[in-house]
């Protein structure tokens, strides 16, 4: 089991909060802190790190309906003056378009390069905020509020942002780390149930990549997490330690930050076949697919024993993700479209493919120049048959 939260040792957080992350960047170290309550405690926090800021809040409308009243009325009572900017939900607003309203929304608003974006939302809303706050005056500050679990637990921390494009998912961005993150466990409380689950394949991710007993943790505490309380707190914060300590370390992703790509190949590739589509798959849904893919194919390539693979399947379906491209509906393209859109993954590097592979739970690493016709014949069994194949 991971370490209980510790306790926060900064002025940041009050009695009622349960824990405070560190990214240790140098300059650009920032805290993350996890807890209940966080959106009406925004104000303070916010003003405690970017005294004198103005902000803008970047959200879509659903989290707005739920969230935003909540959020204005912290900021009032801190004195901050602000402005809101709503998108539509989904994977869709990650495209230049939004991108491009955003960036003038902020530019009439008069905010200045010490003023601050806020990105109060899930992944999408995290990712496109924070590309704007690099872009806006040669880059501002921002704040990530994430409301969803796979936010909390991934895209808020490490200052990846971007949007999307016709030839792949995140294709352009920059790295730009917040401020700040504050991770309110309340709002996962208003989480639907699908989203829930997506967000917690990122969560599980952390456990397969490197760190067995975490896995194991959670292999028998899911149904804990998945019910709230202490253990849903302690899972959040056991895996943005794990991410922080891998981004200190690889901040740009030159190497092992790489590791946390377990699962995304394969997953960004079949969003990409479905253009994005929310209502056929979400992220963490092609994550947990992906994850599935990955281990299977390490098995395929005699890297992996087939139990480790079978075990992580077993376990992601007893949490209801899906692992096949099977249980995503529609019609699926022949294996050359995925090998396609692949081979502009990001970490593909002079043309080589690089996936994140495992010799087992918890042992992940990165292979650099997969072999695309064995990668194929793997896709192509997948693809016809939706079995494991084990070789």
């Amino acid at each position: 089991m991971p370490d209980s939260p510790s306790a926060p040792s900064s002025d940041l957080l009050s009695a009622s909060q349960s824990a405070r992350v560190n990214v240790d960047l140098g300059a650009r170290s920032y805290d993350i802190l996890i807890g209940g309550g966080l959106i009406e405690e925004a104000g303070r926090c916010i003003g405690a790190v970017l005294p004198g800021a103005r902000v803008a809040i970047v959200s879509d409308e659903n989290v707005a309906a739920l969230h935003l009243e909540a959020l204005q009325a912290s900021l009032d009572a801190a004195g901050i003056g602000h402005s809101a900017i709503l998108l539509p939900p989904g994977e869709a607003s990650k495209r230049f378009e939004v991108f491009e309203t955003v960036c003038d929304r902020v530019l009439e608003a008069r905010l200045e390069r010490g003023d601050a974006i806020v990105a109060l939302g899930g992944g999408v809303v995290g990712d496109l905020a924070g590309y704007v706050a690099a872009s806006v005056r040669r880059g501002m500050p921002f704040v990530q509020i994430p409301t969803s679990l796979l936010a909390q637990v991934d895209s808020s921390v490490g200052g990846k942002t971007g949007i999307n494009v016709r030839q792949g998912k995140n294709l352009i961005g920059a790295f730009h780390q917040p401020a700040l993150v504050l991770a309110d466990t309340d709002a996962l409380n208003t989480l639907p149930a699908r989203e829930f689950r997506a967000g917690y394949a990122e969560v599980v991710k952390y456990g397969l990549l490197g760190d067995a007993a975490f896995f194991d943790w959670l292999d028998s505490s899911h149904a804990a997490i998945f019910a709230g309380g202490a253990e849903r707190a302690q899972a959040i914060a056991a895996s943005c330690r794990a991410k922080a300590a891998i981004v200190a370390a690889d901040e740009r992703e030159g190497g092992t930050r790489a590791l946390l790509n377990l699962g995304h190949t394969f997953g960004h590739a079949l969003e990409a076949v479905v253009a994005y589509d929310g209502t056929r798959l979400v992220h963490g849904e092609g994550v947990a697919i992906g994850i599935r893919l990955a281990f299977d194919f390490s098995v395929r390539l005699g890297l992996c024993p087939p139990q480790d693979a079978e075990r992580a399947a077993r376990h992601l379906a007893d949490v209801g993700l899906p692992t096949h491209i099977r249980q995503v509906p529609g019609q699926m393209p022949p294996s050359g479209t995925f090998l396609d859109i692949m081979a502009q993954d990001k970490k593909v590097s002079r043309g080589a493919l690089t996936f994140v592979l495992t010799r087992g739970i918890g042992e992940a690493f990165v292979e650099r120049g997969v072999d695309p016709t064995v990668l194929r014949d793997f896709l192509e069994a997948e693809l016809n048959t939706g079995e494991i194949i084990h070789g």
